[in-house]
């Protein structure tokens, strides 16, 4: 099933429809019996995937030879608290990383205001 899946996502690549492409390769569907599961990362994607499913149900159905296919979709958002950060926190942050930010900060006598 997979490796349909994946053909009918380079072909519509192909074929210059790369959003549709990228949705179908935005994560691996999943199998169950006869429903295709695959998850989308929010609901304009579900939206631009489903209107554009009877092609791919199409192919799989044919190809796989199984007309009882369905294919299910699921919309994750997983949703991240993003906080806004003041130049402190930045840099704070960048000297977890690289400790030798103060070094280089010092010797140029950079400072953090703008």
């Amino acid at each position: 099933m997979l490796v349909q899946w994946n053909k009918y996502a380079q072909r519509l690549g192909d074929k210059g429809f790369k959003i549709m492409e990228a949705l179908l390769l935005i994560n691996d569907p999943t199998l169950d019996g006869t429903t295709i599961t695959l998850e989308l990362p929010n609901e304009g994607s579900k939206l631009d995937f489903e209107s554009q499913i009877n092609g791919l149900l199409g192919h799989l159905k044919g190809h796989l030879h199984n007309h009882d296919i369905t294919i299910q979709v699921n919309v994750n958002e997983a949703i991240e608290s993003k906080r806004s950060l003041n130049d402190q926190d930045r840099y704070n942050r960048l000297m977890e990383i690289n400790p030798n930010l103060d070094l280089l900060r010092t010797t140029f006598g950079l400072d953090l205001t703008s």
